[in-house]
């Protein structure tokens, strides 16, 4: 297994999405002439399908598999996972920590993570994962959470006995390379190239290699699980 890259991948800083969710409710609540409504219950927001299904099907294998089942995050059961999964979306104390190891942030999050796993049950652990992000999140759902279920989705999966690589639809595709350029600035080895099957390539720059494969593999790899993604390596950067 190789090591899980623990941080969110949010690409724009939490306070400004919620700062854009205000402006927009003010701003309808003005034209209506009422009080600001919140948005309805999880899933009754308008959020793309992908984010929706990892979200389901994840929190579907968390609760069929159990709190001990292992995944591609070194040192993580499913339960770890599951934890982080609901700190990241309630606890903003715990983000700095799922972005640098250094302490004091790493140590703080890891004992949130801990003490979330061993005081809830699992079952209203595996529904504070289904039921989604709170309120003032809802409508940044897709944004910040599609790359991030699917990736965790995937940990859990690829962790289990004779799990194979899912095969993805050209739509749940697309919504993924629309954010691999992001992510290709953050992975920890910057690839000078992306050539996706079915896709025009993706030039980068830099010194690193050149990655071919399904988008859903190039993704993993990104992400930092280079040993569980199905992906070929040109170690020659791409000239430009």
């Amino acid at each position: 297994m190789g090591r899980c890259r623990r941080h969110s991948s949010w690409p724009v800083p939490p306070v400004v999405g919620v700062e854009a969710v205000l402006r927009h409710a003010r701003a309808e609540g003005g034209r209506a002439g009422r009080s600001l409504v919140w948005p309805p219950a999880p899933y009754d927001w308008p959020v793309d399908r992908l984010c929706q299904r990892e979200r389901q099907a994840l929190s579907d294998l968390l609760a069929e598999l159990g709190p001990d089942a292992p995944t591609l995050c070194e040192g993580w059961q499913s339960a770890d996972l599951a934890a982080h999964l609901v700190l990241r979306e309630h606890r903003p104390d715990a983000g700095p920590g799922m972005v640098t190891r250094r302490p004091p942030f790493g140590p703080w999050t890891d004992r949130l993570t801990r003490r979330l796993r061993d005081s809830t049950s699992w079952e209203d652990l595996v529904q504070k994962v289904r039921s989604g992000p709170p309120a003032l999140l809802r409508p940044l759902d897709a944004q910040i959470n599609t790359v991030e279920f699917f990736v965790h989705h995937e940990d859990l999966r690829r962790a289990q006995p004779s799990s194979e690589p899912r095969e993805l639809a050209p739509d749940d595709e697309d919504l993924l390379w629309a954010r691999l350029r992001l992510l290709a600035r953050f992975a920890r080895r910057r690839p000078s190239g992306l050539e996706p099957f079915n896709r025009a390539p993706l030039e980068l720059g830099g010194s690193g290699p050149v990655v071919r494969g399904p988008v859903g593999e190039i993704v993993l790899w990104l992400m930092g699980r280079e040993t569980a993604a199905q992906v070929d390596l040109s170690e020659e950067p791409r000239s430009l």
